[in-house]
């Protein structure tokens, strides 16, 4: 059995604010730590459960955050940047059982730590087939279409919820419970390993690969908070606008959906000035 963890930094443990999670800062090195804990809690909960593998895709930033050398042994990790699936690079080789979402956060737009989707701030609202869509909802598309179950998602409360609507049956651990985009009521790295780990060790029966799901065509819309980047996402083949610092495109599967979405955000972040975006 083998588990895919993907890894993303906003909702870990601790984190509250831009700081923690700007590669660089001081704040982000020591939320690195915090961030590891979460990740290798996830992994020797999987192990405990039975699993046999465990590949950690980091998936926050530059994709190159989390401690190597604090990780269990028994992992492997893939870390950089340019993959074909971005968050869920390694879904699609057909010998992953079941995909973890650690470290996850709510949607642009949506109250929670952090909230945002692929970028900090340009992006005021993401909408998958017209129901607001976080990157959990996004990536879980892409995984049922290899027939992957999310079987674990971590992060605040709201992340715990925002999950229910796309993964009601997964194992859910709130590290932090929000109070606003930049302040959390956190528990302590000890507490939320404990938990994580013995919620993987029970999400591990969820796991086993199902029909893939062919759920499209998928009508991706997303919002920005200035109309020349709406226009800049014009550049990207059947991205058009749909409205007032709006662009949507449809794609047949959400393959090409993500990718699509990456490209579009790829190109929106390019044309972002200092100051005033």
């Amino acid at each position: 059995m083998k588990i895919l963890v993907s890894a993303d930094m906003e909702g870990a443990t601790g984190v509250t604010w831009p700081a923690d999670v700007l590669p660089g800062t001081p704040q982000w090195e020591r939320c690195r730590s915090l961030f590891t804990s979460d990740v290798n809690a996830a992994a020797l909960g999987f192990y405990d459960g039975g699993a046999d593998e465990v590949l950690i895709n980091e998936a926050h930033w530059t994709m190159r955050n989390l401690l190597l050398e604090r990780l269990d042994d028994r992992v492997q990790m893939l870390t950089g940047k340019h993959k074909s699936l971005s968050m869920v690079e390694g879904i699609q080789h057909g010998d992953v059982d079941a995909v973890a979402f650690v470290g996850y956060h709510t949607g642009a737009g949506a109250e929670g730590v952090l909230a945002h989707t692929y970028l900090a701030n340009s992006i005021t609202g993401v909408w998958l087939n017209g129901v607001r869509a976080s990157e959990g909802l996004l990536n879980a598309h892409v995984a049922a279409e290899y027939g992957v179950p999310v079987v674990l998602v971590t992060g605040d409360d709201l992340t715990c919820v925002d999950a229910g609507g796309y993964a009601p049956d997964a194992e859910k651990v709130a590290v932090k419970d929000y109070v606003s985009r930049y302040a959390a009521v956190c528990r302590t790295p000890a507490r939320t390993a404990a938990d994580i780990r013995a919620a993987a060790a029970r999400a591990v029966p969820l796991a086993g690969r199902y029909t893939p799901v062919e759920g499209g065509p998928f009508t991706v819309e997303l919002e920005f908070d200035a109309e020349h980047l709406a226009a800049a996402a014009t550049v990207v083949p059947g991205a058009a606008p749909s409205g007032e610092r709006r662009v949507s495109y449809t794609s047949a599967t959400m393959y090409e959906g993500i990718r699509t979405f990456k490209a579009v955000t790829t190109i929106v972040s390019s044309a972002v000035e200092e100051q005033y975006g």
